[in-house]
C-alpha cells in the first residue's frame, strides 16, 4: 500500500520521536549510515538495532487512531493500531511511502509483499510487542523490548541521563512508603536504601527476593504479577509525566486558541478552525481530567496498602492494571504528543503555518483525542 500523505510525512520527518511517533529515519540520520560515504556515525546504532531489516530501522512507527474505513483491515474491534510507514526514498518524502497496519488481516503476507520480510522474521515479532504498548514512550518502549530479550541501542530512545535520574528518583520516593512498611519505621536510614534498589528493580524489571515476597504477600501467579508491576511501572512513569506536562498542556491550549495562519481561508475553512479551536482545548482538558482521575485509582489502592495495610485493594489495582494501562498510555501519549509536535512545528524560528497545514495539524489532533466509538468530524472539502 503506498501513503501519499506527503505533508503529513514530511511533517514527522522533521520531527522528533513522540510518545505517538516512533522516528527511526531521524536517528538513522543522526547515527546510522545516511552519509554519502556511507560511514556509520555511531557504531552502536549499527551493533544494536531495534530491527534486522534495513528499511524497516529507517521507518517511522505511529500509534494511528483508525478511521471508519480502516476498521475492516482488522478481525477484532480496535480504535488504535500501530503503523508502519517506510518512505520510498528516505531522502526525497515527497515520493511518498509503504505503510502496513501490524496485525492486520494478512499482515504476514503484506510485509513479505511490500518489504520481502519472511513469515516467521524476528522483526515480525519485535513489530508485535510494540503493539501491545498503549503509546511510544520511550521508558516503555525500552521495558517492553527487554521484556521481548531485546537491548537496542539507547540511541534508539530519546530519554536523557537527566531524566533518567529524575524518573528513578520518583519511583523511589513512591517506592519508599511500602519498604517502610516492609522494614518497619525504626529503620529508615535501611529503608531508605532498600528503596533505592528496589526502585531500581523496578525500573529494570530484575527479579529479587523483595519483588517475590510482595508477590507472595499479594498471591498473584507469577505470570499476573510480572504483568501487573509492568503495568504499576506504566502507572509511576505517567504519573510522573502528567506532573512534568501540566504546565505545557496550559500553554499549548492557550496557543491553540491564539494561532494565526497565513494564506486566505475561505468561508468553511473559517468555520473548520473557529471549531477545532474550541473543540480541541476542550477535549484536552477533559483529557488530562479523566487522566487524573484514573491515577488516583493508583493511588487510592496504594495507600491502602501502605497506610491502612490492606493489601487486597493493590491486589485487585494490579489485577485490572492492564486493561486501565491501555486507555490511560492512549489518552496520554495523544496530550504528549501534541506538546511535543506543538513545540517543534511552532519553535522560535519555525516557518509560518498555512491554512491547510493547520485544518491538518487540528484534524490529527482531534482524532487523537477521541473516545471510543467517535469518529472526527470531515475536513472541509478544499482541504480535504
Amino acid at each position: 500500500m503506498i501513503d501519499r500523505a506527503v505533508r503529513n510525512l514530511e511533517h514527522l520527518k522533521g520531527s522528533a520521536s513522540t510518545a505517538r511517533v516512533l522516528n527511526l529515519l531521524s536517528v538513522w540520520e543522526e547515527h546510522g549510515d545516511s552519509r554519502a560515504d556511507g560511514a556509520v556515525r555511531n557504531p552502536d546504532w549499527a551493533a544494536r538495532p531495534i530491527f534486522r531489516t534495513p528499511a524497516l530501522n529507517r521507518s517511522l512507527i505511529i500509534k494511528h487512531r483508525l478511521r471508519r474505513n480502516e476498521t475492516d483491515l482488522f478481525t477484532g474491534r480496535r480504535q488504535v493500531a500501530t503503523k508502519l510507514l517506510v518512505p520510498i526514498d528516505d531522502h526525497e518524502l515527497k515520493t511518498g511511502g509503504r505503510y502496513a497496519f501490524v496485525n492486520q488481516i494478512g499482515f504476514e503476507r503484506v510485509m513479505m509483499e511490500a518489504f520481502g520480510i519472511a513469515p516467521g522474521h524476528p522483526d515480525l515479532q519485535t513489530l508485535r510487542l510494540i503493539d501491545k504498548l498503549p503509546s511510544l514512550d520511550p521508558f516503555l518502549l525500552r521495558e517492553q523490548l527487554r521484556r521481548g530479550g531485546l537491548d537496542p541501542s539507547p540511541c534508539y530512545f530519546s530519554i536523557s541521563e537527566s531524566d533518567l535520574q529524575r524518573m528513578q528518583a520518583f519511583v523511589r520516593a513512591e517506592i519508599e512508603p511500602l519498604v517502610t512498611l516492609s522494614l518497619g519505621e525504626d529503620t529508615l536510614a535501611v529503608a531508605s536504601d532498600s528503596a533505592s534498589r528496589m526502585a531500581a528493580k523496578i525500573l529494570s524489571n530484575s527479579p529479587g527476593d523483595q519483588l517475590d515476597a510482595l508477590r507472595l504477600t499479594l498471591r498473584l501467579a507469577p505470570e499476573q504479577y510480572q504483568e501487573g508491576v509492568f503495568c504499576w511501572k506504566g502507572f509511576l512513569y505517567y504519573k510522573w509525566t502528567l506532573g512534568a506536562l501540566l504546565s505545557d498542556v496550559a500553554a499549548v491550549a492557550e496557543s491553540v486558541r491564539t494561532i494565526k495562519p497565513i494564506g486566505r481561508a475561505d468561508t468553511s475553512a473559517k468555520e473548520y478552525i473557529a471549531r477545532s479551536r474550541d473543540v480541541l482545548r476542550a477535549r484536552i482538558i477533559k483529557t488530562c481530567d479523566e487522566v487524573s482521575r484514573t491515577l488516583r485509582v493508583y493511588d487510592d489502592a496504594y495507600a491502602k496498602l501502605t497506610r491502612e495495610g490492606q493489601p487486597t485493594a493493590f491486589r485487585d489495582f494490579l489485577l485490572d492494571a492492564p486493561a486501565m494501562f491501555a486507555k490511560l498510555g492512549d489518552q496520554l501519549g495523544a496530550v504528549q504528543h501534541i506538546v511535543s509536535y506543538w513545540r517543534f512545528r511552532f519553535a522560535p524560528g519555525a516557518s509560518p503555518v498555512n491554512v491547510d497545514e493547520l485544518m491538518d495539524i487540528f484534524m490529527d489532533f482531534e482524532t487523537g483525542l477521541l473516545g471510543r466509538g467517535e469518529f472526527p468530524d470531515a475536513l472541509p472539502s478544499a482541504a480535504a
